[in-house]
């Protein structure tokens, strides 16, 4: 005889609903009613005075500017994040726990102090700003200062996302791979990276997004200098700060569109890969084999 099912807490429509009326309510004052605050007042001038804000070369500066940061921000941190990652969870060696921490600095340390670190480190009186000087080369107020200061603060996001979900799949298939004689770049290729890419892409999302909207370490190595070193955030706060709510507005805007493609790249790349794995057929040891068979 079986036994009668346990009542389960709070398993009752009235319960339902009510957690999923606060959930949606929750979200739509929290994400969608700034959202559509932004648009409103974008457009509330007008679609002409939209069209001058956005054309104006500070703005279409600011956005190239930002668009190129992230260009070169992003992949530099991949390819920290997944080689972190793929030492800390598939290798032993001394000073582990060491790099673990020190993955961590960047989300222990205020942005404006990481600028405030790069200025004593590239200023014309930090540490090596009289030799940068010397040499021609400025790091400062400029492009590079702003490259330097924006992958620093966004170092760990894609290590952190990935680190959790290797430890968790262990070593086993790596192992497997390498007994029957497949090289590290071709097992990283064929095993790992098929099972963290996900992790990886959300990753790269979120560090893209940060990069894009990044304002405190910025603002301390650009110089604010308008049509030359603003980001998209910085034009945005200095329009703002000169009474243009107008043009203000429509530039976050643009840093909004920005996002909300990264996230619809994101949703398109997870349906193709789901797409795919329904397609694939069931896995076959040849993908890790070397060419020739196993290694006798």
């Amino acid at each position: 005889m079986r036994a009668p099912p346990k009542a389960r807490i709070g398993d009752t429509p009235l319960v339902r609903r009510t957690l999923i009326g606060i959930v949606v309510l929750v979200a739509l004052l929290m994400l969608v009613a700034p959202l559509v605050v932004i648009f409103a007042q974008a457009f509330s001038a007008g679609w002409e005075r939209f069209g001058a804000a956005i054309l104006h070369p500070d703005t279409r500066h600011a956005i190239g500017l930002t668009v190129l940061t992230a260009l070169i921000a992003v992949p530099v941190n991949t390819l920290f994040g997944v080689s972190a990652a793929w030492a800390v969870t598939k290798f032993d060696f001394p000073l582990k726990r060491l790099l673990m921490v020190a993955i961590e600095i960047p989300f222990s340390v205020s942005p404006i102090v990481a600028g405030v670190a790069y200025l004593f480190v590239y200023g014309l009186q930090g540490l090596f700003g009289p030799a940068l000087q010397d040499a021609g080369v400025q790091v400062l107020f400029a492009l590079p200062g702003i490259v330097l200061a924006s992958t620093f603060v966004t170092a760990p996001f894609v290590a952190r996302e990935l680190i959790p979900l290797m430890q968790a799949q262990g070593r086993d298939l790596e192992e497997a791979a390498t007994s029957l004689g497949a090289s590290g770049f071709r097992t990283f290729r064929k095993v790992t990276l098929p099972n963290i890419r996900w992790a990886l892409l959300y990753g790269v999302v979120l560090c893209n997004a940060r990069v894009m909207g990044e304002f405190g370490a910025v603002s301390v190595v650009s110089g604010n200098i308008r049509g030359q070193t603003n980001t998209l955030p910085l034009h945005v706060e200095l329009l703002y700060h000169d009474y243009d709510a107008a043009g203000a507005f429509a530039a976050a805007s643009m840093l909004t569109l920005l996002a909300l493609l990264t996230l619809a790249l994101k949703v398109w790349l997870e349906g193709r890969g789901a797409g795919r794995r329904r397609r694939r057929p069931a896995a076959d040891l040849d993908i890790i084999l070397p060419p020739g068979g196993p290694a006798r």
